[in-house]
This record gives C-alpha cells, structure tokens and sequence, in this order.
C-alpha cells in the first residue's frame, strides 16, 4: 500500500487468486485440477478457514460429459474451488497433455485421509444426503475406526423438493454445527448444484462425494486395488449396479472418448514442432 492507501476486502477476488496457484487440465470444458492426493490433502489442510463457504467437486467422465452437454451444470463444476480428477480416465488424459504429476483422486479417498488425520487436527465433520439409516451405520463405523473423530451432525433431506423456509433451517442447522467439512452425498448432478446453490451461505467447507456415504457406511464395496489402478473401478460398480449404471456408461463413456480424441488430435496440431 502507498500514501496511506487501503484495500477492500474483496472475498470474491481473493478466491480468484486463490484458484489461480490450482493447476488445471480444461476437459471438454471443465477444469480438472491436475494435482495428487498428497497435494491436494496439503492444500485442504493449509487453507481451510480460507475454503469455507466454497465448495470442492469430486469429477468423473460422467459428470464431465454431462457438463459438456449442459453448459449451465459446466458453471457449477467450473465455479467453485476445483474440480478433483475422480475419474481414472480423466488424469490419464491429463498426463498426456502434459501434466505428469496429475493422478485420480476419488471422493472416498480424500474422505479417507481427511477422516485419518481429523483427530489430531480437531477437524468437525457434517454429513447431509444419503438415508438416515445410512448415515447411523457411517457414524457407527467411522467412530469405531477414528476414535474420537467429531462428528457435528448429520441430516438425510426429504426426497423431494425442499421449501425456501426448509432450505433456511437446513442452512441454520448445518452453520450452529461450525463444522470444517460439510460432505454432501446428493450425486451428481444433484450435490453440485446444490452446493453451487449454497455457496457463501453454508459454513464450512463442502465436499460432494457421491457414493461415498455408501462406501464407509459398508454399503457398497469399492473396487480392487488392480482394477483401480487400472481405471476399472466403473466395471466394478456396473456389477454392482447394472439395472441403474448400463445407460450411462454406455452414453457417457462413448461420448468421452469421441470427444476427448477430437480434443487430443488438436491438441497435439497445436504444439509446436
């Protein structure tokens, strides 16, 4: 500051800085975070007063073409924090246009570090979505690993649509919680914009994770070490659940690799010789 100049406080402007040291990999228009585990745990935890209020998408090749198809659901993915690499097929992507340190990082797996390390950092957790039964069987079990984890609250919404005035108790409810993390499991399309809806109105940092209420409450089981590291973990869960997950995969998937291999013809004409 010069002759005795002071500067707003501009929230909105410090996210944009904020956002700017995050890496990115633009996928058929989104931007996917091109970070790993390791980094993306130390950037939580080094900035996460910062992140409260804002949102974190867990981002896959099903979301990533449905924001492809649906620009207003790309702003959602687009508008908060980042986008994470859930998706074996996106950071494999990544690494090929040119960020070698890019790895999949999936929902479960960042709810696995955070929830291990959330007991020496006093970390306060809020889940919202799911069932209720769910949500008893994912406290029980998270106690039970995580001795002395703090879970701040928990809700299961109506099925339905919510009211304005059920919206605001949901918010009054979540914010008296003064969670860190507010894990959302609405899945997609849903938990991003519910999120996106939110933003600046819940406190704490939201993380939509999808299924992975499911994972830690022992509902579904995740794949095989193998078949994860070999992007196999969607023919895991179409074995899972084939009646639910036939036609989107079979949509999605073909989209994404048409598109992507238009994207990465003219990616590779553009770089110089």
């Amino acid at each position: 500051m010069h002759g005795g100049e002071t500067t707003a406080y501009n929230p909105d402007y410090l996210r944009k800085q904020e956002k700017a040291s995050i890496p990115v990999c633009n996928i058929l228009g989104v931007d996917v975070a091109a970070i790993d585990m390791k980094w993306l745990v130390a950037y939580i935890s080094g900035n996460l007063p910062e992140l409260s209020g804002d949102y974190i998408c867990v981002t896959n090749v099903h979301t990533v073409v449905t924001a492809y198809e649906d620009p207003e659901y790309r702003k959602v993915l687009n508008g908060g924090i980042m986008a994470i690499p859930d998706g074996g097929p996106l950071s494999s992507l990544g690494r090929r246009r040119g960020f070698p340190a890019m790895r999949r990082t999936t929902g479960p797996d960042l709810m696995g570090e955070i929830f291990r390390i959330s007991v020496s950092q006093g970390y306060r957790h809020f889940f919202y979505g799911s069932t209720e039964e769910t949500l008893g069987k994912l406290a029980e079990r998270l106690e039970a690993a995580h001795g002395g984890i703090q879970i701040a609250g928990m809700y299961s919404p109506p099925f339905g649509p919510v009211s304005a005035a059920e919206d605001e108790e949901i918010v009054r409810l979540i914010n008296e919680a003064r969670a860190d993390f507010v894990w959302v499991g609405l899945g997609a399309p849903k938990q991003e914009r519910w999120m996106a809806e939110h933003q600046g109105k819940v406190k704490g940092l939201m993380v939509g994770v999808g299924a992975g209420f499911d994972y830690f409450a022992g509902n579904i089981k995740r794949a095989p070490e193998w078949m994860q590291r070999g992007n196999l973990e969607w023919v895991y869960r179409l074995m899972q659940e084939p009646g639910r997950l036939f036609g989107r995969y079979l949509h999605t998937n073909a989209v994404f690799i048409w598109r992507t291999l238009g994207e990465s013809i003219k990616y590779i004409r553009k770089k110089p010789d």
